[in-house]
């Protein structure tokens, strides 16, 4: 083996120059892989981070007004939401995990002894800020002792907390909100959010919901206990089973009836009095929905990038295998002494087939060691909105590593054949 090894480097390097194009397409063909394929995993990577910004597969409701007659009432009926179908729909509903009322307030005057702003601020219970992903970078979180107690006290969001206090330490310090007194108690790490329902979190104050009611209730609203929105959390096999869903529509995707807001509808329906059909009685926004359709979108579009990368890595190959055929050509009384000389079908066989893999070989890992080196390198650089860096997922590279390997065989079996089983009379007597 050694002897065949050294005698298939001695080849390469007596035809330099040949080698080095046939090396060269394969070096090309994995550089075009691995950087089109981390190419596609970064951006799929990173909408799923932008998406988790609003939350974790949450669902948004609104209150809205009837299109359909029911219980003697007639259609146009506004439906408030309150705090109570958050509880309803907690006991009620089998496919929410979660629900929580949201109470917003826009507008309101919000002091520090260093700043003022008019930030949105909001009542959430501590369970909201878990799904909403509210996640802190200093501080504590709101708690149930709070709610509980009707604590005066709030998290402001990264850029709220900057407006208010600038560079310096805000945990402790008392605001004042619309003149009543509140302590911070946390600031909320700085959030990439590019989808929002009511404005970034980095500019939100939020506080307990009982004190939030208690100090700022809606004003003009239809009833005193009534809350912006409900947020809910889905049991994890419902965002499981939305693919089967989506797969199994008979229309348009606009007309699915999807199971969560489905649900949810009828829920309240039964609590709130109005037809569980009646699509415009309340509002759903299911972020797991769309989190599915820009997810097979980006999927869609790593494997394209995947795929063509494959495909200039096959051309490559192709190129290996002409090269080497032009070589068997090139040696074919090469081959006729040998096998005169008591050369082996299967020695000629090993030798044009080592030359023909270890060709693809080298010249793949070099081009897997420098397609490595520039995503290193340009994960070193500032990255957009929805894109995480160049990232080589393990599954992509052993798919890589296989279809190098595979390709090698295959590009180096052909010629090394055709080389084997040439007639040593006929190779002999073979001229250019």
């Amino acid at each position: 083996m050694r002897e065949a090894l050294t005698q298939t480097f001695q080849n390469l390097w007596a035809h330099k120059l040949r080698s080095f194009l046939t090396m060269f397409g394969i070096l090309w063909g994995v550089i075009s892989v691995v950087i089109l394929s981390a190419t596609g995993e970064g951006f799929r990577r990173g909408n799923e981070h932008v998406l988790k910004e609003l939350g974790k597969n949450i669902a948004i409701v609104w209150g809205g007004r009837t299109s359909l007659q029911a219980g003697g009432e007639r259609a146009g009926r506004r439906i408030t939401l309150t705090a109570e179908d958050a509880r309803v729909l907690r006991e009620q509903s089998r496919l929410v995990r979660v629900a929580t009322p949201e109470l917003q307030r826009g507008g309101l005057s919000v002091k520090s002894a260093f700043n003022a702003g008019a930030p949105s601020v909001s009542g959430v219970e501590p369970s909201y800020q878990d799904i909403r992903t509210l996640d802190l970078e200093q501080g504590r979180q709101l708690n149930w002792e709070d709610e509980r107690q009707v604590h005066r006290v709030a998290i402001l969001g990264d850029d709220i907390f900057k407006q208010l206090f600038g560079g310096r330490d805000g945990i402790g310090q008392p605001i004042s909100i619309n003149g009543v007194g509140y302590t911070v108690v946390g600031k909320i790490r700085h959030k990439d959010q590019d989808s929002n329902y009511s404005g970034p979190d980095n500019d939100k104050v939020f506080v307990p919901f009982a004190a939030m009611a208690r100090d700022f209730p809606l004003p003009n609203a239809p009833s005193p206990d009534a809350v912006s929105n409900l947020i809910i959390a889905p049991q994890p096999w419902v965002v499981d089973d939305l693919p089967r869903q989506l797969n199994a529509r008979t229309g348009p995707i606009r007309e699915i009836d999807w199971a969560l807001e489905k649900d949810v509808r009828h829920t309240l329906a039964r609590h709130k009095g109005f037809d569980p059909d009646d699509k415009e009685a309340i509002w759903v926004w299911d972020t797991s929905v769309n989190s599915l359709m820009f997810g097979r979108m980006v999927d869609t579009m790593r494997d394209f990038f995947t795929t063509v990368g494959f495909i200039t890595l096959v051309l490559g190959g192709l190129g290996v295998m002409n090269i080497m055929l032009i070589a068997v050509k090139e040696r074919t009384r090469e081959i006729g002494v040998r096998k005169a000389l008591g050369a082996t079908t299967h020695a000629v066989l090993r030798q044009f087939f080592l030359e023909g893999f270890f060709i693809t070989m080298i010249s793949g890992s070099i081009g897997l060691a420098i397609a490595l080196g520039l995503c290193a390198a340009i994960n070193l650089l500032p990255m957009p909105t929805r894109f995480e860096g160049m990232i080589l997922s393990p599954e992509a590279a052993v798919l890589t590593v296989l279809s190098l390997v595979g390709i090698g065989v295959l590009t180096a079996l052909y010629p090394a054949r055709r080389a084997a089983e040439m007639p040593p009379v006929e190779a002999l007597r073979y001229e250019m």
